[in-house]
């Protein structure tokens, strides 16, 4: 192991991606901590100190942010515009004919699909970023009222002032995206996974030390410890995955064989990776979102749908906020795995080709059997990513812990899952050089 380390570190290709890597990661943790024109810092470190966070999708845009959301930087919005909009971008190809014609073109669709998902990036930064300007000049950003630092976190609230800090929030959204896509030509690893990687694992510090000082060194190790059993279990079905066996018939083409090869279909456990959580965290987050553009006035009684939501869908540690939250998760498993893997597609692919899997006929059989393995492997693959998310909302109604618990939800799916990658990547470097990757 030691020596692989080594070995990455006399190459001197890989030792410049590797350095170039960290040089943008450096960078882009610099900008998070720049506070946007007429942000009253101190002001916003003292709330920072007094608040507990944010709930819902400000927090889960917070986690994705390494915590600059909250401290008003310049990358306050962190990647979450680009990863909504890839998202849609992957669902518009199911209602728009033309996206997945693109899709289908390869590498030149692919290109043009990309830059649809610039523009929509730019768009929902400016979207996000005048929101998020709002919400601090009426200094609700915290949720705490009757604190005058977190009702003054800016220095000027003139519309010229606001537009600033909307226009340099966003710009810092194109700023992020450019670096992900350098790391990605010029680095190891998928750029934009990386950056992400990086924001949830600066926080992690934070937090434990957090837990530490709020409820001691016992529960501490106790979190530790349940965090080791909880990332060894990720990797484990984040590795998992049923392989369907394919053989390809011969055919000869001119004097040339072709095909008489077996392969297989790698269909994992865990196909949706973490973006049913963010589908469920940001639907639950609606409820909350009417109802607080719904507070009376004062002297007026709390209309009873709002006291409902306040009591039921706000806190993560209700019982029937866990329960929602649950279903809304296997629903959204497998609603995304139905968009992303198309059974009919993969079976007229191998029909055309002169491929099909033992004991089964080509074209519709296939087909069905395909949609018979994935429906089955879905469900302990949504339950999982269910009881993985409810993690940190276990830890805020048990240890008190905030919603950005470190071992749980969306946080640990991604450090595993990057972590995984970025590591194959290395390991394939390596081969290609030395014959011996970085794990025996």
């Amino acid at each position: 192991m030691f020596s692989a380390i080594a070995r990455i570190f006399r190459t001197p290709d890989l030792r410049r991606k590797i350095a170039f890597t960290l040089a943008i990661i450096a960078l882009y943790r610099f900008g998070a901590h720049v506070p946007a024109p007429f942000v009253d810092f101190p002001n916003v470190q003292s709330c920072l100190r007094q608040s507990a966070g944010t709930e819902g999708l400000l927090s889960l845009v917070n986690l994705f942010s390494g915590g600059a959301l909250l401290q008003l930087s310049i990358f306050a919005l962190g990647v979450m515009p680009y990863i909504t909009a890839t998202i849609i971008v992957q669902l518009l190809r199911v209602v728009i004919p033309h996206f997945e014609t693109l899709y289908k073109e390869g590498q030149a669709g692919q290109a043009r699909l990309t830059q649809y998902t610039r523009y929509l990036t730019i768009a929902l930064a400016l979207l996000q970023s005048t929101t998020l300007v709002t919400v601090a000049r009426s200094g609700q950003l915290f949720g705490t009222t009757g604190v005058p630092e977190c009702e003054n976190l800016l220095t000027n609230d003139v519309w010229w002032a606001q537009l600033l800090m909307i226009i340099t929030m966003t710009a810092g959204t194109g700023l992020i995206m450019w670096f992900a896509e350098l790391v990605t030509e010029r680095g190891i690893g998928n750029g934009m996974s990386l950056l992400i990687f990086t924001s949830i694992a600066a926080a992690f510090p934070a937090s434990m030390w957090a837990i530490w000082q709020s409820k001691g060194f016992e529960v501490f190790l106790l979190v530790l410890a349940v965090g080791i059993v909880v990332v060894a279990l990720v990797v484990f079905v984040e590795q998992s995955q049923r392989r369907i066996p394919v053989q390809y018939a011969k055919r000869m083409v001119g004097r040339r064989t072709y095909g008489g090869t077996n392969t297989y279909i790698p269909i994992k456990v865990n196909m949706a990776g973490v973006v049913p959580v963010i589908f469920a965290s940001s639907l639950l987050y609606i409820p909350a979102l009417i109802a607080q553009f719904n507070q009376p006035q004062a002297g007026e009684d709390v209309p009873a749908w709002v006291a409902w939501i306040q009591l039921y869908l706000v806190r993560g540690d209700h019982p029937l906020y866990m329960a929602l939250y649950f279903l809304l998760i296997v629903g959204f498993t497998y609603f995304y795995v139905a968009i992303t893997f198309n059974p009919v597609e993969v079976a007229d692919n191998m029909k055309k080709y002169g491929g099909f899997i033992p004991g089964i006929r080509a074209g519709r059989p296939t087909a069905e059997y395909l949609d018979y393995v994935l429906t089955r492997i879905t469900l302990p693959g949504s339950i999982y990513l269910g009881l993985i998310a409810l993690l940190p909302l276990i830890a805020l109604a048990t240890v008190g812990a905030n919603q950005n618990f470190p071992f749980g939800g969306a946080s640990i799916l991604i450090i595993v899952g990057v972590g995984l990658e970025t590591v194959k990547q290395i390991d394939a470097q390596l081969q290609q050089r030395h014959y011996e990757g970085l794990l025996r």
